[in-house]
């Protein structure tokens, strides 16, 4: 019986679980959402979980912990600098798993794991971007900008192509006709 053996197996040795979780945590922590396989995106929460709670932490022991996990000294970096300045207010919930469906190839069903506060970032670079322009500014500087539909000219006929022969060089039926 497994009793008290909690452990998502992947089935994976140990050593290349543990790697494949840290590697999924990184990616997730450099680009901000993954597409994964519901099994893995299950098990990768509870560890980028840790991580974010080492980075509100902040000292150098919780950094030598992070990095003693994850073995990326730039995911580190951006870990305690940017993600988990973010959810200081938060106390746990820092990663949201959406369910995408079924992977066509093996049926496999897959999901987006990302942070949860990483919408309200990608809102805030947006509007930085955009200024103090409403949306009637913005409407009037594309019409300017998209340049106008020009006339294209007629597309000249296909030629006709000869028939491919059949196997092992013959001609095939409706050619020698």
């Amino acid at each position: 019986m497994r009793h008290q053996k909690k452990t998502v197996k992947l089935g994976r040795t140990a050593e290349h679980r543990k790697a494949l979780l840290a590697n999924q945590v990184c990616a997730l922590i450099e680009h901000q959402r993954i597409k994964t396989t519901l099994a893995k995106a299950k098990a990768v929460r509870p560890l980028a979980e840790k991580m974010v709670t080492l980075g509100k932490k902040g000292s150098i022991h919780a950094r030598r912990n992070a990095l003693a996990t994850l073995r990326q000294k730039t995911a580190v970096k951006k870990l305690f600098d940017q993600i988990a300045p973010r959810s200081t207010d938060r106390n746990g919930g820092y990663t949201r798993i959406v369910r995408l469906g079924q992977r066509k190839s093996d049926s496999a069903p897959m999901a987006f794991i990302e942070w949860v506060d990483a919408a309200q970032v990608a809102e805030e670079k947006a509007t930085e971007e955009k200024g103090t322009k409403t949306k009637k500014e913005r409407a009037v500087e594309a019409k300017e900008i998209a340049p106008e539909p020009k006339e294209s000219a007629p597309m000249p006929a296909e030629e006709s192509k000869p028939k491919r022969r059949g196997w092992l060089g013959r001609k095939s039926r409706d050619s020698g006709k």
